[in-house]
């Protein structure tokens, strides 16, 4: 089923190829969205697709992305809008 999440990414995200790291996987699963740094250090992940591969997206940044440490994670669901396009990198 499509879903829509908002995930925020905490630790050391930042500076360690995140959302290179986090585009590259959100294109492979075929989501569309984008990710952004945030000013307080976080990572923002805006996502639409199917909810198992935004769940495999949130495992994958959690454990697979080479020199980051993700310590805490909050994921917001809301229902499918069809609202993006494609996956972006946002400064």
């Amino acid at each position: 089923m499509k879903k829509s999440a908002c995930i925020y990414l905490y630790g050391i995200v930042q500076g360690v190829g995140m959302r290179y790291s986090v585009y590259r996987k959100a294109v492979s699963l075929g989501l569309l969205g984008y990710v952004k740094n945030m000013i307080d250090g976080s990572v923002k992940i805006e996502v639409e697709g199917d909810e198992t591969s935004i769940l495999l997206l949130l495992d994958y940044v959690k454990k697979d992305v080479r020199w980051a440490k993700v310590e805490r994670t909050k994921i917001i669901w809301k229902d499918y809008e069809g609202k993006y396009k494609l996956f972006e990198i946002y400064g």
